[in-house]
């Protein structure tokens, strides 16, 4: 188990308190499996809200390092709403797993990295990192390995143990830019 610093913050309208883990510990793979390198917990929160918050994000941030959907049923409800939902992807459910098979095609090696996370009362808000190379193809484009590395940022809320609602941005532009598909 990583050691976590405590510190404590005190603003106008809320205390917070930051669990940093400490940077040996950041490495690869815990944060690919979904450890983020910085937690911002809403003081006052209850230890099992928070690890049921924090276990149900790492499943789905799981679900889009491995692409196995039963890691994603353990993460989603049967009533998953994507609140940003791109055009041409199913909503629900099934979503997530047609947008992670229409990215492997494309980055084959996708790798998902939680770089922090903060939790409230129902939410997890999280800051992504995507890395992998382009080794696929998009429309007439065919990737010749270049580098990708991008962020996200996921809102997700979460009750009784799974994610009901997503509201997501990707930093789209700099994805496009890498693969060539935009000049830069």
């Amino acid at each position: 188990m990583p050691i976590i610093s405590k510190a404590k913050f005190i603003s106008p309208t809320l205390v917070i308190q930051i669990f940093v883990l400490p940077a040996l510990n950041a490495q690869q793979g815990n944060v690919a499996l979904g450890t983020p390198l910085e937690l911002v917990v809403a003081s006052g929160m209850a230890q099992p809200q928070r690890t049921m918050l924090l276990d149900t994000a790492r499943l789905f941030y799981q679900f889009w390092n491995t692409g196995d959907t039963a890691t994603l049923n353990q993460a989603v409800s049967p009533n998953f709403t994507d609140h940003d939902l791109p055009p041409g992807r199913p909503q629900g459910p099934t979503g997530p797993a047609f947008a992670i098979r229409q990215f492997k095609a494309i980055v084959p090696d996708l790798q998902c990295d939680v770089t922090q996370q903060i939790i409230a009362q129902d939410r997890v808000i999280s800051h992504l990192r995507f890395r992998g190379h382009f080794n696929g193809s998009l429309g007439n484009l065919k990737g010749q390995g270049q580098a990708i590395d991008f962020v996200a940022t996921d809102i997700l809320r979460i009750e009784d143990g799974h994610i009901t609602d997503n509201w997501h941005i990707e930093d789209n532009l700099t994805f496009l830019r890498q693969i060539g598909a935009v000049a830069p």
